[in-house]
């Protein structure tokens, strides 16, 4: 199994597929199937019944999983997809992009 180089709450770019050229947030990273739900990316239409949550039912539009070797991390400084390298500081871990040398928080 690979690293993941995206966590949660990142701003990222589709660089393949339907959606490509899009950019959002990380809701959710799904690390034992190499995925990531991203906001506002690769939108299905799903039935449901009437619930407590959703009284009516019907259709819904939610997000569905991506795979993570179609997203990029945005580059802080440029707003462009990097690469990202990471850097041991005694026993913290930094992640830094590759295009402009920022820390990504």
């Amino acid at each position: 199994m690979s690293k993941i180089h995206i966590k949660k709450d990142d701003k990222v770019i589709v660089l393949a597929g339907d959606d490509k050229g899009k950019t959002g947030k990380v809701l959710k990273v799904l690390v034992a199937k190499n995925r990531a739900i991203v906001e506002g990316v690769n939108i299905v239409s799903k039935s449901t019944k009437p619930s407590a949550k959703h009284p009516q039912g019907g259709i819904i539009k939610q997000e569905a999983p991506i795979h993570i070797s179609n997203l990029s991390l945005i580059d802080p400084k440029s707003g462009k997809p990097t690469r990202i390298s990471v850097k041991h500081e005694g026993k913290n871990v930094v992640r830094i992009a590759k295009k402009s040398g920022e820390e990504i928080k």
